[in-house]
């Protein structure tokens, strides 16, 4: 079947900013995969379009995926986590090599396009996690 490929169109402060295209890890970690994909099409009534990426660090990551309140509370692509068996909806991209996070986060896909919007998004980020500008998911899906 091959890796699903998902994308995100971003916009910051109200601008577009481009398209990120993903693939998807669904040989190595389906269920995980199978998750961010549905959340991506938004085939089971709710999912990723219109949410925000919330923290933003440069040189570590832009997280998003906080759907229910928009605000954190609710190169990899990992799942972000409270600890063991705890993974939901909330994903991180990172910007950078992360290898102290190996073995704490399921990776689950990579970006193959758009890693200039991803630094884009990066450029907003702040040491305290809050972006300067609004990230919005404008437009999600499968390709």
């Amino acid at each position: 079947m091959g890796k699903p490929q998902v994308f995100f169109d971003i916009s910051i402060g109200g601008q577009p900013a481009g398209r990120i295209v993903m693939e998807l890890e669904a040989d190595v970690v389906p269920k995980t995969a199978e998750n961010f994909r549905a959340l991506c099409t938004g085939e089971k009534g709710f999912g990723y379009k219109g949410s925000g990426f919330h923290r933003v660090i440069p040189q570590f990551m832009c997280q998003g995926g906080d759907f229910t309140n928009h605000n954190g509370t609710g190169g990899t692509l990992s799942m972000a986590n409270a600890g063991p068996n705890t993974n939901g909806s909330q994903f991180f991209i990172c910007t950078e090599k992360t290898s102290w996070l190996d073995g704490k986060h399921v990776v689950f896909g990579r970006v193959t396009d758009g890693m200039n919007v991803v630094k884009a998004m990066e450029a907003t980020g702040s040491q305290s996690g809050k972006p300067s500008k609004p990230i919005k998911i404008e437009n999600c899906g499968q390709l």
